[in-house]
């Protein structure tokens, strides 16, 4: 029998952390919000306003918002990790290090692969953490639409399904449908791999190329994600789905998008330590470029599009010469 939820923890204060504090406080929950920066906590709990990651949205007062990782996890029923993936194992330690692990469940929120290790988000927490009860809550959700209240779904994903049914009361609202799925891997990589393809489509932005060349970048991009996914053991309905298609389409359009404006940004000029340079917030699509590169070779799946990402973006290559090149390839059947 599953414990009451009542306690629910946020490891990340970025936007999407954020947003789901808020939604899970407004729920009833006792919600507490950790950050790893305590100069940036103290700002955060003077204005009440994460004016970096989510400008414009109130932090109600009954949020704890703390550095201290021991304090905000103690007692809690739901750990949800929202840190970006390249720090994600070191948080996990460090959780461990200063935490009794709790029997609680494990829920990510973070689209990406660790590079080197080349895991996904849950692997990684299992690698850390043990067998625990772990979940993956993934989907188009632009963290702004979210928090004002704009009708949006997500899925959470688990090879559990008592955790996933569970998940899902938690976080479904009015505003926030949430589905259930089995299939984390194909969950993780369709949330993860559209970052690569929201670059793309970012660059083509930046070429001032039209809605044809965005349409074929989404509908290529969506092949090479379910076929690295299927390799991976993913199951091919996944990708038509929310964290798949759904989340897709999104990232690609949306104003917001985050690794859709370094990829304009690049499609305009600019090299990708010249976009860095003026970045606050986390473009999860830039390293897990990398990472997905090094998964093709792996897995000997053809993913031409992440392999001209990844040129633009690691050796140099124009934006220009890139869509040259993925457009006179040799011909080929559907």
């Amino acid at each position: 029998m599953m414990k009451k939820i009542n306690k629910i923890t946020v490891l990340g204060d970025g936007g999407w952390g954020t947003t789901l504090a808020i939604l899970l406080s407004q729920k009833g929950y006792e919600v507490r919000l950790w950050g790893a920066f305590a100069g940036y906590v103290r700002q955060l709990n003077k204005t009440r306003i994460n004016a970096k990651f989510l400008p414009g949205i109130r932090i109600p007062s009954r949020i704890l918002i703390t550095a201290d990782i021991a304090c905000a996890a103690r007692d809690a029923n739901i750990i949800v990790l929202a840190v970006p993936s390249q720090y994600f194992r070191n948080v996990l330690k460090q959780y461990r290090s200063q935490s009794k692990l709790n029997k609680c469940i494990y829920a990510s929120v973070t689209k990406g692969i660790e590079i080197g290790s080349l895991r996904r988000m849950s692997e990684v927490i299992h690698q850390e953490l043990g067998p625990v009860p772990c979940a993956v809550l993934s989907g188009p959700t632009i963290a702004h639409e979210v928090a004002y209240g704009v009708p949006s779904a997500a899925v959470v994903a688990s090879r559990d399904e008592r955790v996933a049914r569970k998940l899902q009361d938690v976080f479904m609202t009015e505003a926030f449908r949430i589905y259930i799925n089995d299939d984390v891997t194909g969950v993780e990589i369709g949330g993860s791999l559209k970052n690569i393809i929201a670059i793309a489509c970012g660059v083509s932005d930046g070429l001032v190329f039209g809605a044809n060349t965005k349409a074929a970048i989404l509908s290529r991009g969506l092949t090479e994600i379910s076929r690295l996914g299927l390799a991976m053991g993913a199951k091919l309905n996944t990708f038509s789905g929310l964290s798949g298609l759904g989340d897709l389409v999104t990232t690609c359009i949306s104003s917001f998008s985050r690794n859709r404006s370094v990829g304009e940004q690049i499609g305009k000029g600019k090299t990708l330590q010249e976009v860095l340079a003026h970045m606050q917030m986390v473009a999860e699509g830039i390293p897990t470029t990398k990472s997905v590169f090094e998964l093709s070779k792996k897995y000997g799946v053809y993913m031409p599009i992440t392999k001209e990402v990844y040129a633009v973006l690691y050796q140099g290559k124009s934006a220009r010469k890139a869509v040259k090149d993925l457009m006179t390839r040799a011909k080929k059947a559907e």
